[in-house]
């Protein structure tokens, strides 16, 4: 088989469960654990918020059927929607909300196109990892929706977390 019969391998991005490394600090340091991030997809019409796992490969129940553009045009007339990444961390006195970062899409049903910017999702899950806060650029009524399905998936949670989160979605 020539180079031009062979098929393309194609690069997989893999995600890990668990520590990936396990101490023996061989194959695998330096992987990305995703396990405690989960995306929340607000429905701001509806003023719904739920976790959809399927979205951390753009592949949740909102975004199915949809061919998403970078053009706002294609997307004319449709829903607003906010991606939500959530980051969970712990700290002595137990788990908190660490990262936040909200991410919009627009959804015409109707057209089955979307509006949304890939690299701005990736970028935020990014930061949302790294423990950011980034909420200032959503709507108050989005943020209200945030804060109160926060609140009550875990009064814990949310208690612990950073004066930061708690100012910007009261905001």
């Amino acid at each position: 088989m020539t180079n031009e019969e062979k098929p393309k391998q194609k690069l997989g991005f893999t995600i890990i469960k668990n520590d990936p490394t396990d101490g023996h600090g061989g194959f695998g340091v330096g992987s990305l654990t995703l396990e405690h991030v989960s995306p929340v997809i607000i429905d701001v019409e509806e003023k719904t918020a739920k976790v959809e796992i399927g979205a951390m490969h753009a592949r949740s129940d909102t975004e199915r059927g949809i061919k998403f553009t970078t053009n706002r045009e294609d997307s004319e007339g449709g829903k607003l929607f906010w991606l939500v990444w959530v980051t969970i961390d712990h700290k002595s006195t137990g788990p908190y909300y660490a990262g936040v970062t909200g991410c919009e899409m627009v959804i015409n049903r109707e057209k089955r196109r979307g509006f949304k910017i890939l690299a701005d999702h990736v970028n935020k899950m990014d930061k949302s990892m790294k423990r950011h806060i980034i909420v200032d650029h959503m709507d108050d009524s989005s943020k209200e929706i945030l804060r109160d399905f926060l609140q009550s998936h875990n009064p814990e949670m949310w208690a612990r977390s950073e004066e930061k989160l708690h100012q910007e979605l009261n905001s």
